[in-house]
C-alpha cells in the first residue's frame, strides 16, 4: 500500500463514504466531494487515478441497461471528444502545482453547483458539432481537474430527451471516461501500482455508502436531497482551499 499517514488514510476513507451517500441519494456529486477533499492529502494525479478505479465497478450492473435505452453512438462521439481534450488537461496537470490544483477544482466545484442550483440550462441545439465540443472540454476538464462529468450533465440536463435517455447516456459516458482516462494513463506509463491499490481499497466503504444513500433516497424529498448535496460540495470546495493551512 501506499505510505500513507493513519490519519491521511482515514481522511480518505471518510471522504469516499461522504461522496458515496451523495451519489447514493442525489444522483450525482461522487467528483464534486472527492475531487477537493482528498487533494488536501494527495497529488493531483493521484487523486485522478484513485477516484477512477473506486468509481469504475460501482456502474457495471447498469450498463446494459444504459445501453438498450441510451444513445451508445452518441456517447461514443463524446468520448472521442474526451480524448481529443484529455491530452492537453494532463499536461496542463502535469505543469501545476498542488495548491493551484485545489484553487482550481474547488473554483469549478462552486460554479458547477452555482449553475445546478440556479436552475441554468443551455439552450443550443445537440448537433453532433455540440456534442463532440462538449467532449472535448469536458476532457479537458476531467484531465486538469478530474471533473469530466458535470459540464455533459449540464448539457444533457437541457437536451430534449426523455430522463431515461439522458441518465443512460450520462452513465455510459462516465464509464467510458474511467476506461479512456486510465488507458491514457496506462500508455503514458503513469499508472502506477499505489494509487491503484488505495483506489481499490476505497471501493469498498464507496459502494457501501453508495447503496445506503440509494436507500435512503425518498423521490418525494428530491428537491431536500439536492439542496444538501449542493451545500456539501460547496462546503468541501470551500474547505479545500489552501488559506486554511497554516
Amino acid at each position: 500500500m501506499p505510505d500513507l499517514a493513519a490519519g491521511d488514510l482515514t481522511w480518505l476513507i471518510i471522504v469516499a463514504i461522504v461522496a458515496g451517500l451523495i451519489r447514493g441519494f442525489s444522483g450525482f456529486g461522487t467528483g464534486l466531494i472527492y475531487v477537493p477533499l482528498a487533494g488536501t492529502v494527495l497529488p493531483p494525479i493521484w487523486v485522478l487515478i484513485t477516484l477512477t478505479v473506486m468509481d469504475m465497478i460501482g456502474p457495471l450492473p447498469n450498463l446494459p441497461r444504459a445501453l438498450r435505452e441510451g444513445r451508445p453512438r452518441e456517447v461514443g462521439l463524446l468520448g472521442a471528444g474526451a480524448l481529443i481534450g484529455l491530452i492537453p488537461g494532463l499536461w496542463l496537470l502535469d505543469r501545476m502545482a498542488p495548491d493551484t490544483f485545489r484553487w482550481v477544482v474547488a473554483c469549478l466545484c462552486l460554479v458547477t453547483v452555482a449553475l445546478m442550483a440556479s436552475g441554468w440550462r443551455w439552450t443550443g441545439r445537440m448537433s453532433p458539432g455540440v456534442i463532440g465540443g462538449v467532449g472535448v472540454s469536458s476532457g479537458l476538464l476531467g484531465g486538469v481537474a478530474g471533473l469530466p462529468g458535470p459540464l455533459v450533465v449540464l448539457t444533457y440536463m437541457a437536451a430534449p430527451l426523455s430522463p431515461a435517455v439522458i441518465r443512460a447516456n450520462v452513465l455510459m459516458y462516465l464509464v467510458l471516461w474511467d476506461f479512456l482516462f486510465g488507458g491514457v494513463l496506462l500508455v503514458q506509463g503513469r499508472l502506477s501500482a499505489p494509487p491503484v491499490m488505495l483506489g481499490a481499497l476505497l471501493i469498498v466503504p464507496y459502494l457501501a455508502a453508495n447503496m445506503l444513500g440509494a436507500r435512503l433516497f425518498d423521490p418525494s424529498r428530491e428537491r431536500l436531497y439536492r439542496a444538501v448535496a449542493y451545500v456539501l460540495v460547496a462546503t468541501a470546495a470551500i474547505a479545500s482551499l489552501p488559506v486554511w493551512e497554516t
